[in-house]
């Protein structure tokens, strides 16, 4: 058997994570595959977003800046790789997949600036905590268009820290026709007022 070059296996590996894991779910049951266990999050192979990712969000200057070294000290491994690496988390493995709150927010991790509220989030099935709009200047969107496809990223308007991806036109009964696509190692759940920390 021939061995892919690295390029066509990134680019087979991006393409399966982006056509099968961030779009809404085809008509399969994961649990239907027994013996097969899923990973508490996905491999960046070797840091895709970090290495791949377009040179767009690189660019931008947030309020909030810092170095690699004190985003390490603050921010745990996995929230680090997500956060400032562009890592994305295993389908169905996130703390906030199913949290279903009637009030509060959720900020990010690495600044505590609120991005949602409780509101905002809806059940997608899709795996990642589904949110149909953000609190207003919450989010940046940055096109990104690595390995010939167009995505759009959302990233923390204040720290730049990577949340996850949006997509419309998918059918969900949402006033945006919108879904935020997002990492839960990304953001943390404030049960208080959205403007206390605004």
């Amino acid at each position: 058997m021939r061995i892919p070059s690295l390029p066509n296996f990134v680019r087979t590996f991006y393409a399966f994570s982006n056509a099968t894991l961030h779009r809404a779910p085809a008509p399969f049951s994961v649990s239907a595959r027994p013996g097969i266990a899923l990973r508490s999050s996905m491999p960046t192979i070797p840091f895709l977003g970090s290495l791949f990712h377009t040179a767009e969000s690189r660019k931008m200057s947030y309020p909030l800046e810092k170095s690699d070294d004190e985003w390490r000290m603050q921010l745990n491994k996995e929230q680090f790789r997500v956060l400032r690496q562009k890592g994305t988390e295993a389908p169905f493995s996130g703390e906030y997949d199913k949290h279903a709150p009637t009030s509060g927010t959720y900020n990010c991790a690495g600044c505590d600036k609120p991005i949602y509220t409780a509101q905002h989030k809806f059940k997608s099935g899709c795996g990642w905590p589904a949110f149909f709009d953000a609190v207003p200047g919450a989010v940046t969107r940055h096109t990104d268009s690595t390995f010939g496809m167009e995505r759009t990223e959302i990233v923390c308007s204040n720290c730049g820290g990577h949340l996850g991806h949006v997509f419309k036109g998918e059918g969900y009964p949402t006033p945006t026709d919108e879904r935020h696509c997002v990492n839960s190692v990304s953001i943390k759940f404030n049960k208080g007022d959205p403007e206390s920390k605004a």
